[in-house]
């Protein structure tokens, strides 16, 4: 189970975030930097206890309206070899030091762990606190598993990050632009994950952060 140390970060995730967003094609620019606010989003265990992951949500009110992100992120205490153009920025966490922060779709212990979430073969874990599940997050899966976390392609475009060229035409798509939406897969999907978020105002909605899906026979 996750544990959450209660300390400093330098700089926070929000400054650390604040620099990288914008050179994403799914970001909308507003008037002037990102001015971001956490608002939501889970945690994954890793097995080895080596690499941290998160699911956060971040909400930019810089624009005429705010957007809200969904920015998985991992935590490394090394650099992650072949992956430089993934690397959101470091930071100093006030008890483990050092940290390298990636973009995680390109972490392959992030693939495979969400991959375990939508089977239904790990549960998520509470953002912030320790030992805690986090019953507001829903998946499904239709398939058969467990699907190989072998993609060799990530490719964002305006809405999303997609991850294909895995075996039996897998593909992974993370929906980087939130929006609330309704408690289902959407057709066709062999999987999905559900999450959840608040708005400025303090509502709690809930929309589509993962879709799966599979294009050929596992015969």
């Amino acid at each position: 189970m996750s544990v959450i140390h209660r300390t400093t970060l330098t700089p926070t995730k929000e400054e650390l975030l604040a620099s990288w967003l914008p050179s994403r094609p799914w970001y909308r620019p507003g008037a002037g930097a990102p001015q971001l606010t956490k608002a939501g989003g889970f945690r994954l265990d890793d097995p080895a206890g080596e690499v941290g992951i998160e699911f956060m949500v971040t909400t930019d009110t810089a624009g005429p309206e705010p957007v809200s992100y969904l920015v998985p992120l991992t935590y490394r205490g090394a650099p992650l070899e072949g992956a430089e153009d993934a690397l959101v920025g470091t930071l100093e966490h006030g008890v483990l030091g050092k940290r390298w922060v990636y973009d995680g779709c390109h972490d392959p212990v992030f693939t495979t762990a969400i991959l375990a979430l939508i089977e239904g073969r790990v549960q998520a874990q509470a953002q912030s606190v320790s030992d805690t599940l986090d019953e507001g997050i829903a998946r499904s899966f239709t398939g058969q598993g467990p699907v190989a976390a072998a993609f060799t392609s990530v490719t964002d475009d305006t809405e999303s990050t997609e991850l294909t060229g895995a075996p039996h035409g897998a593909a992974l798509r993370l929906h980087r632009v939130l929006r609330p939406g309704p408690d289902t897969a959407p057709e066709g999907a062999t999987g999905h994950v559900l999450g959840w978020w608040n708005l400025q105002d303090g509502t709690r909605v809930q929309g589509l952060f993962a879709t799966l899906s599979t294009t050929t026979s596992r015969d």
